[in-house]
């Protein structure tokens, strides 16, 4: 098995001639009005055959994306709808009528669950989403290799569940940009992360006995998103300063062969 970073929280993963993606986007300006195109949101190397999403925040499902790379009829397994009305699920109506107008083959699963897809073995595991919307995090596993992504949980007590049930891993790819957010409708604002940093990254992936912990969900290019966004300054080196030689990042579009 190999993976390859394709920007802010997208992961392309390939085993046994098929590719599996991971909150995979092109487009997020939707929601960062700052955002402008570039090269640092990668597309996957060929059609994909399985997509996964972690939650549906427009940075982390973009349906339009989906639809342009999938094999006709590729499954897209993503966490339940949020409960409560339009008010409470604000952050995730966009990407819910996208995956409906794009007539994704989009399936609901619940946290442990496992599907066998091609050569890979997938399982949803428990995650906390920093504004309350649901989030799954995924194991995958195909070659004899292990991996795991964060998309932007926080941290939790759940960590130890998922060592006991899958460590070791070959590769952790987890948030580091510990964003701090003030959005309109979380009121009054936390002043604590809504997803990983630095520090909570590297207890987290040594909690997972991870081989390698590769940072995501940071963009060093896109210093200013979206007004009430406040991210760490310089992620990668403060993981490096925590997670010492288990740190290994990666730019965007390269690979990592788990197999080396």
């Amino acid at each position: 098995m190999r993976v390859r970073r394709l920007g802010w929280a997208g992961l392309e993963i390939e085993a046994g001639g098929k590719r599996l993606v991971i909150d995979y986007v092109r487009d997020i300006s939707p929601l960062f009005t700052a955002w402008k195109p570039g090269e640092w949101l990668a597309a996957p190397t060929g059609k994909v055959d399985v997509a996964l999403v972690t939650h549906l925040h427009r940075d982390h499902t973009d349906a339009p994306a989906l639809a342009e790379v999938l094999v006709p009829g590729a499954p897209v397994l993503r966490p339940a709808p949020g409960p409560g009305d339009d008010v409470d699920n604000m952050t995730t109506l966009l990407a819910e009528g996208e995956l409906t107008r794009h007539r994704l083959a989009a399936t609901v699963v619940d946290v442990w669950s496992t599907r066998e897809i091609g050569p890979f073995r997938v399982t949803a595991v428990p995650a906390v989403d920093g504004l309350g919307d649901p989030q799954l995090n995924w194991v995958v596993e195909a070659d004899g290799q292990r991996v795991f992504h964060g998309g932007d949980t926080m941290f939790h007590g759940y960590w130890w569940l998922i060592a006991r049930r899958f460590s070791p891993f070959d590769a952790v790819f987890l948030p580091a940009n510990g964003a701090v957010v003030d959005a309109p409708h979380l009121q009054p604002p936390s002043p604590l992360p809504a997803a990983l940093d630095p520090r909570q990254a590297a207890a987290a992936a040594e909690i997972l006995d991870a081989r390698y912990a590769v940072p995501i969900h940071y963009e060093p290019e896109q210093p200013d998103k979206i007004a009430g966004y406040v991210e760490v300054a310089d992620p990668e080196s403060e993981l490096r300063t925590y997670a010492g030689q288990r740190a290994h990042t990666l730019a965007v579009g390269e690979w990592l062969d788990l197999t080396m």
